[in-house]
């Protein structure tokens, strides 16, 4: 434990306040809390293009938020903005700079925190961005995890005259800049949380998103994560694997669940934590019924989830695991508050990945309650407000009931349509009911029903549930797109890997290959369509889409969807054909589905053609259509402002701003806009110049072009080229030449341009260098990146090419122009010309060195020589995870073991999750060099430092998963004790290599190159057929690495991988073809040598 101060103090109300909270109200109030923060690095100066990262289930890209790969090692002492809300029952502490989660969730009757109260703020590598926080709720949207999770957001309270008080939180989504809004509410009359969530898509896009609420609760073996009693399966991510619950009853994340039952009882109950060994994540299936929780066995406490079945069917939980892993990760979250479980609520889904879809200009509002529980166990049965349990025990029936609301009620038993019992008490928020009653003969609570009753209404009841029969459906890879000649198949899966945000599956071939099949496929076309849009080819889009057209409107001039007219109608506008694509626009709210969003486009239009009274008409429309709807709202009061209506303007304003007091679009409307990310300045900016109010673009452009560099990124360079271009439109040339100026001269540190308005504008600044016989590297450079962000390697490295021969030296640009070189397929050594030129312009920065020595091993540059170049470059090579662990291989490879062990023994390292194995694999290869230099002269020192590293050091940031490779430290730890005359641990280190993780490790895989050791072991033991088993499965992966490239899981749910450059390693996959045969060879050879040695003895 840290020796600073590690505990939150949670400030008493202002006097105010205190009055509300004993007068029975709600209090409400903003007050920073001092937490102990171990703080985030610096965002990466350089943006990173992952495009081959698997995160959570789903696509990892990260382009454009700036990205943190490095925490604070020492913690401070920081003032957190923090907003506390609390009634008589339940006080929470809301934390608006961490992406608005609920931090602390605390039950006053029991004096318990219901939610992990997480002490100190200690971020770890798990986010989507790089840091990440434990404890209380983080709301997750639009994928996983929040890509905003580490980011502030904005903040208003809202007090009810039912006195319940809201706190509300709104932000942009990093990534797809849709709005997501959620208000954390207490009511005066409950203990329950409400939150709920208004999710606007402000994009003309239909965007997939999904909404886990992740909740963390405290655990220890006495914890029980509880879920309706008619589930009987939950599934892995994806579901590619299920199992029993709660009992487990097959092996499950590669445990072997039932052998562990066999020995100990209960080790199959995966609803207990202590059970689970290693991280886990299982998702409820099938259930009919609304809520699920957590309980506190110990401290005889909890807490109830409950939302709406039809919407909310996700019910998740999530551990580490009790075992080296989860300790490992424990102490890179916290410093003493210890494990925690997540018990995650999904809303319009149940799995991850998986995603709903939400249309351009659509809203949705949902709510999901939660509120604690005492006393009575598990629940078996809840609703939103009361919560019951029931067990039998020989005939004894024992009834909980916990409720979050002060009432009178009956608890009705009834057996076999007779009332047994009728029990009237008060109940509420921290006095719960327990009855007892003999019920002679009763074995199960199936035979009884409970009920508990308010004024005769039915509060909550047991009954006994209809099970689901067979097991649910399991998730199947689909077929290479070749291999599928149905066009209904290939366009079903192409729409599944484009919703899922498949991270290494692209959906483009299997609509090509319907092309193949039917060239003028509507369907196909519209896709590929939908496509170039998105990657700014606004005229390959038409031409798509005037396919589409000539089959869908050849016998129907009116179709049955809008898609066509509406996909037209953006492209036309974004080629500035305005009369084509308003026409577009209007034509496309003929399909009801897209009378919303081609009723916006048509507002747009209008207004930007001057045909105001028309504009509003369609505004007016919109609004009607979804009156929560702020971009309708927003139209409507800047067509009524230019129809000389200011009163019926500013009247409209303020209702739509009541309603929505954080929307940015109608607080810049108001000239009121005041936010954290620079961004939405540029963002609202867009949204006046696309309807022709121009001032207001400038003015907002302006205001973005001031804030410079931050956590967001830096929207300066992109505001002063969109001045320009629309000074340019007014012929205020000089002006525009000015604002050019600026573009290329102010700061563009973590200028990351995203999103069709900005490549536009990028586009638009090219074309006017251009046009005057010169070329704007700058706008060049970042278009480059633009491109590099939507994944056109080819077109990325043309533009990117054509910046660097435009100069300025940046070393963004370099970098860049290197990865994209070697992505779009270009010499390796020519990007690595580019990548010394901008270590030659900003420096031995350790991120570019690490990447530079990275192409190196591509290009197959030998160890000693790569070794050389990173010593010779003056630099802390110990700065950066990666880059200490590079050049601790090199120093391993040089055989400067000593060198390479006390780096690795001494370094704190920082693992992504999903990333664990490869410090470990460098540490055990360094001791093991090291042991094996000294089991000659002292055994007995060798074996204890082979054994001592079994459980690793803390100083690697990690433990050792079951089924890690551990064979080779055992079989030399093993060799050691024999040499030592210690012949029987020699026995058993030697069983613990065979064995390789026993009953916790079941899970089929390919055979490995650290696999030679368990054959090894074999050999050690006299077990010369299982050895030769072992050298068979080696050359079997040897036969596969030959036939074709190596290719993630399609079922993979973590793969961190990091590294930019794209790549098929045919060098690598010989190489480790060639090792495997090796190994296979030598241990083949060995079992020559002991079976000649066994015939020697018996002759």
């Amino acid at each position: 434990m840290n020796s600073l101060h590690s505990h939150i103090d949670l400030p008493k109300p202002p006097a105010d306040q205190q009055a509300i909270l004993d007068a029975g109200g709600v209090a409400c109030w903003a007050e920073d809390v001092d937490i102990l923060t171990y703080e985030p690095g610096a965002p990466d100066l350089f943006p990173m293009f992952f495009d081959h990262r698997v995160y959570q289930g789903s696509d990892g890209k990260v382009y454009p938020l700036p990205f943190v790969d490095r925490i604070e090692s020492r913690p401070v002492v920081k003032a957190w903005h923090a907003i506390h809300l609390e009634n008589r029952w339940v006080r929470l502490m809301l934390l608006p700079e961490l992406g608005g989660r609920i931090h602390i969730g605390y039950d006053k009757t029991r004096d318990y925190d219901f939610f992990y109260r997480n002490n100190v703020i200690k971020p770890a590598l798990v986010g989507l961005g790089g840091p990440w926080v434990s404890g209380g709720v983080e709301f997750n949207w639009p994928q996983h995890h929040r890509p905003g999770t580490y980011l502030p957001v904005e903040t208003s309270i809202e007090r009810s005259g039912d006195g319940s008080v809201t706190v509300w939180h709104s932000d942009l989504d990093p990534l797809q800049r849709m709005r997501g809004t959620h208000g954390v509410r207490l009511r005066p009359s409950e203990s329950s949380v409400e939150v709920t969530a208004r999710l606007f898509n402000r994009t003309d896009e239909q965007q997939t998103f999904l909404w886990w609420a992740n909740v963390a609760a405290a655990v220890h073996a006495d914890y029980q994560s509880f879920f309706p009693s008619d589930v009987r399966y939950v599934a892995d991510h994806a579901r590619r694997a299920i199992t029993g619950f709660p009992r487990a009853d097959r092996p499950y994340y590669g445990v072997d669940y039932p052998a562990l039952a066999e020995e100990r009882t209960d080790a199959d109950r995966i609803d207990l934590y202590s059970n689970i060994p290693v991280p886990t994540s299982y998702m409820v299936t099938d259930t009919a019924d609304e809520f699920f929780g957590g309980y506190d066995h110990r401290a005889g406490a909890g807490f109830v989830h409950w939302a709406e079945h039809d919407i909310a069917p996700g019910k998740k939980q999530w551990t580490w695991g009790d075992g080296s892993i989860g300790r490992a990760w424990d102490r890179q979250l916290t410093d003493a508050d210890g494990p925690y479980v997540e018990l995650m609520a999904g809303v319009f889904t149940d799995n991850q990945p998986d995603f709903s879809y939400l249309a351009p200009g659509e809203t949705r509002e949902f709510s999901q309650f939660w509120y604690p529980i005492q006393d009575i166990g598990a629940a078996d049965q809840a609703s939103r407000t009361a919560a019951l349990s029931v067990t039998v025990d020989d005939g004894r029936v024992s009834i909980g009931v916990a409720s979050a609301r002060e009432l009178t009620v009956v608890v009705r038993v009834e057996r076999d349509d007779a009332v047994l019992l009728e029990h009237a008490a008060p109940v509420g928020p921290g006095l719960p009911i327990q009855v007892h009653v003999d019920v002679p003969g009763c074995a199960s609570r199936d035979e009884l029903v409970v009920r508990v009753l308010h004024d005769s209404a039915e509060l909550v009841a047991w009954r006994r549930h209809t099970p689901i029969v067979g097991e649910p459906w399991l998730a199947t890879a689909p077929a290479a797109p070749g291999d599928l000649d149905s066009v209904d198949e290939l366009l079903l899966t192409a729409q599944h890997l484009i919703q899922y945000r498949h991270p290494t599956h692209a959906a483009t071939p299997y609509l090509e290959r319907v092309l193949e099949l039917d060239p003028a496929d509507s369907r196909a076309n519209i896709a590929l369509a939908e496509i170039a849009h998105a990657a700014g080819d606004y005229e390959l889009s038409l031409r798509r889409l005037d396919v589409a057209a000539a089959r869908i409107t050849r016998r129907n001039l009116n179709p049955r969807s809008g898609e066509l007219f509406y996909r037209r109608s953006l492209s036309l506008e974004r080629l500035g054909r305005y009369d084509e694509a308003a026409a577009d626009f209007v034509k496309s709210t003929w399909d009801g589905a897209y009378a919303l969003a081609g009723g916006l486009g048509a507002a747009r239009s209008l207004l930007r053609n001057g045909q105001i009274a028309a504009g509003l008409e369609h505004a007016t429309a919109a609004v009607a259509t979804d009156p929560r709807n702020t971009t309708a709202q927003g139209l409507r009061v800047l067509a009524l402002r230019r129809l000389g209506r200011a009163d019926a303007a500013a009247a409209a304003l303020e209702d739509a701003r009541a309603a929505d007091p954080l929307d940015p679009f109608l607080n810049a409307i108001a000239g009121d806009l005041d936010v954290v990310d620079s961004r939405t300045y540029l963002t609202v900016a867009y949204e006046f110049a696309r309807v022709g109010e121009t001032d207001a673009a400038l003015h907002w452009a302006s205001r973005a072009a001031q804030e410079g560099a931050s956590v967001f990124g830096n929207a300066a360079p992109v505001a002063h080229y969109l001045r320009a271009q629309l000074l340019e439109g007014f012929g205020r040339s000089a002006e525009a030449a000015v604002e050019r100026d600026r573009a290329r001269a102010v700061d563009r540190s973590l200028a990351f341009p995203a999103g069709l308005d900005d490549a536009d504008v990028l586009r638009n600044a090219i074309r006017q260098a251009e046009s005057s016989g010169s070329a704007d590297g700058v706008a060049l450079g970042l278009l480059g990146s633009w491109l590099m962000g939507a994944r056109l390697g080819a077109d990325a490295r043309d533009v990117l090419e054509s910046a660097v021969a435009a100069g300025p030296d940046d070393a963004v640009v370099l970098r860049n122009t290197a990865i994209a070189v070697v992505n779009a397929g270009g010499d390796p050594d020519r990007a690595a010309g580019h990548l010394d030129r901008a270590v030659a312009v900003a420096g031995p920065l350790p991120r570019l060195l690490f990447e530079r020595d990275q192409l190196a091993r591509l290009r197959g540059i030998a160890s000693l020589d790569r070794l050389a170049v990173l010593e010779g470059c003056g630099a802390d090579l110990l700065a950066r995870d990666d880059l200490a662990l590079a050049y601790a291989e090199l120093l391993l490879d040089a055989g400067r073991t000593t060198e390479a062990d006390a780096l690795l023994t001494q370094r704190e390292f920082q693992p992504f999750e999903g990333g664990e194995g490869q410090v470990l694999a460098a540490f055990d290869r360094a001791t093991i060099a090291v042991a094996a230099h000294l089991v000659t002269s002292d055994p007995r020192a060798a074996a204890a430092l082979l054994d001592g590293g079994i459980e690793p050091p803390r100083n690697l940031g990690e433990g050792r998963h079951p089924a890690g490779p551990l064979a080779e430290r055992l079989v030399a730890a093993g060799d050691a004790h024999r040499a030592a005359g210690d012949e029987q641990t020699a026995r058993a280190r030697w069983e613990q290599a065979r064995t390789a993780g026993g009953p916790l490790a079941v899970a089929p895989r390919p055979a490995r190159l650290d696999d030679y050791w368990i054959g090894v072991a074999h050999l050690r033991l006299g077990e010369r057929a299982d050895a030769d088993t072992t050298w068979d499965a080696l050359e079997a992966t040897a036969d596969a690495l030959g036939v074709a490239a190596s290719a993630p899981d399609y079922f993979a749910t973590s793969l961190p991988q990091m590294l930019l450059f794209s790549i098929d390693d045919v060098i690598g996959r010989r190489q480790a073809a060639a090792a495997l045969l090796e190994a296979a060879e030598r241990g083949r050879v060995l079992c020559g040598a002991a079976a000649r040695l066994d015939e020697e003895k018996t002759a």
